[in-house]
């Protein structure tokens, strides 16, 4: 893909939104934005968004789900990064689902959902879902307030893989590749303080890992 004067869509949580960073221009739209030389990076992060919508959805910007939002990005675009799932671990009340599912109201029924609609919304563009990246306590279902026993961090992750294959939609796995692992004290102080949220650095590390993957396609 050219990167140079096109226009992307970034549909996220508190990270896109660029939560960890020092600043707007710190956080990694904005830093690939520059750095790609792309014409515009919109960003449709929402701190503490979810992919699934909730069994009990209020008026709050944080319960406006990945499916619902979609439908509010630039149609124009010439690419779409979704980059989300780590909320729908952290405090997410919804069910896993099975495969078969394809409402919003299960994670399996949301990722369908969500990808479906991409795909017909741009289709022939680039569309990417990028995976969550490793956080602490990402193990235990129980832990960070779950209000459900649900599944690990990389349960979900395994999830929005497995759609995105059906899909045929291209997984940037930072799960596996961002560089960025908490429980390893030297990384968690440098690239992701709070043990979810990364820094600068952090952000910069992201931006440069999805650049590289867009160029790719």
């Amino acid at each position: 893909m050219e990167l140079k004067n096109a226009v992307v869509n970034f549909l996220g949580d508190s990270i896109t939104f660029g939560i960890g960073a020092s600043c707007e221009q710190n956080r990694y739209t904005d830093v690939l934005a520059r750095e790609y030389g792309l014409k515009k990076a919109n960003n449709y992060g929402v701190s503490g968004s979810r992919i699934a919508r909730q069994r009990v959805v209020t008026d709050a910007d944080y319960d406006r789900d990945f499916c619902l939002r979609m439908e509010e990005m630039d149609s124009s675009a010439d690419a779409v990064v979704v980059f989300g799932g780590t909320n729908d671990f952290g405090h997410g009340e919804a069910p896993l689902g099975v495969f078969e599912d394809r409402e919003p109201d299960t994670f399996y029924g949301a990722c369908h959902y969500l990808m479906r609609g991409l795909l017909e919304r741009y289709t022939g563009k680039p569309v990417v879902i990028a995976t969550p990246l490793h956080r602490m306590e990402e193990d235990d279902p129980h832990g960070n307030r779950k209000p459900l026993s649900v599944a690990p961090l990389k349960v979900y992750r395994a999830i929005l893989m497995e759609v995105a294959e059906y899909y045929a939609l291209p997984v940037l796995d930072l799960y596996a590749v961002s560089g960025i692992q908490p429980r390893n004290d030297i990384c968690r102080r440098r690239l992701c303080p709070d043990g979810l949220h990364p820094s600068d650095e952090g952000h910069a590390l992201i931006a440069h890992r999805m650049g590289e993957f867009l160029k790719r396609l």
